[in-house]
Formats: C-alpha cells, structure tokens, sequence
C-alpha cells in the first residue's frame, strides 16, 4: 500500500503567526499529535503537542493575570514550530512510512509531490488503520498461525490446502519472535480447525497464545 493512497487531504495546519494557545486547543479538539505550520502555502516546520505545551506559561507562576495574557499574546508557532522537516512522497510504502515515523519518533509524516508541494499528512491512526486492514481484521473470519522455515513455495502450498477444503483467504502475513518465523492467514471461516488439521499433517506446527505463554508471564 503507498502512502498517496492513505494519506489524510483534509487536515488542520498552523501558521508561523498563530497563538501557540489557539494550536493548542486546536489540537486537544482534534485529538491531534502533531501540527504542521505553513506560510502562504509553503510547509515551514511542525510542532509536536508536547512542544507546545512545554513552551506555555504556567498558571502556577507569580505572573498576574495580565502578565500572562501579555506572554501568550506574544507566543506564536514561529518560536516554537521545529523546522526539521522529514517529508515523504506519496509513491512511498507505507512500512517504510512507518519505520520513519518509529525511528524518528514522529506521530506523523508530510506528504510532498515532486515540487514539494504539501499535499496530504499521515499519522499514527492512519498507520493502525492499514495495519488492521491488510490484516483483513474488519472483514471477520479466524485466524490460523504456523511456524515456518524460511523455504519457497509456502504460501503457494497452504493456499492450495486451504482450496481444497472449500475455504478462501482473506489475508496474509508474517512475523518473527526470537529466532521464530510465523506466517498468518486469515479466513473465511468462524471455525478453522479443519485447516489447522491439514495444516499439521503435512508438517506445518501450527501455534496459539498457548505457546507463547511462558513469554508474557
């Protein structure tokens, strides 16, 4: 999946000229992480729900009332906004998006076209959305994970098993644990014990929570 597909095109932006304490209630009427800052249509920076906090008054302070209105008034995005902007094409993987916003610690991620026009944002809740959608989640069915070695022909195999029996594949996946790699299918179907049992004749060990239990307690 790329990014231009997922991307949100309809997001609240900031300007280097507005109050900190309107982008903060902004951003708690959004429910938003992150904030980008544009000037006349040109992404300038961005800043993070914890900069903005971080760099207002507290209430706490000896300041009187009219002091702190005076600070606040002076307090625009200019002086907090970050202007180490990461941006990413819309031809981008999504993973890739999302090893970007991990390693960086980003809660979301520009969008430019070839120009560097700013044309879409996506955060952390567009990420889980695609995470449960390519795992076919919201489409039902159950789940069946098998320990696999790292060998071809695999997906080709279960696939072949799980037409036999009548049942189609709502979708793919695979992980790794330690040294363990897993592959998940999910299907069509409330009650796959029949594929698990065809699964394990012909050797694939087929696991559960219950495996992975001494791991979590």
């Amino acid at each position: 999946m790329f990014v231009g597909l997922k991307m949100l095109k309809d997001f609240v932006t900031a300007t280097p000229d507005m109050l900190a304490e309107d982008a903060e209630r902004i951003m708690e009427e959004k429910r938003l992480w992150m904030i980008l800052v544009k000037d006349n249509g040109t992404l300038v920076g961005y800043a993070r729900r914890e900069d903005v906090s971080a760099a207002m008054p507290s209430h706490m302070t000896g300041l009187d009332k009219h002091e702190l209105n005076y600070l606040l008034s002076k307090l625009t995005m200019k002086r907090i906004m970050r202007t180490d902007i990461t941006t990413v094409p819309p031809e981008m993987e999504i993973e890739e998006a999302a090893v970007i916003m991990r390693e960086k610690d980003l809660a979301g991620l520009a969008v430019v076209d070839e120009s560097g026009k700013l044309i879409g944002y996506i955060n952390r809740t567009v990420i889980l959305d695609v995470l449960a959608e390519e795992l076919g989640f919201a489409e039902g069915g159950s789940r069946i994970v098998f320990e696999v070695a790292d060998r071809p022909g695999v997906l080709r195999e279960v696939s072949a098993i799980i037409d036999d029996l009548g049942y189609s594949i709502i979708s793919t996946g695979t992980f790794h644990h330690k040294d363990r790699r897993m592959v998940v299918v999910r299907v069509d179907t409330p009650n796959p014990s029949s594929i698990a049992g065809s699964l394990q004749k012909v050797g694939y060990e087929v696991v559960g929570p219950e495996d992975f239990r001494h791991d979590w307690q």
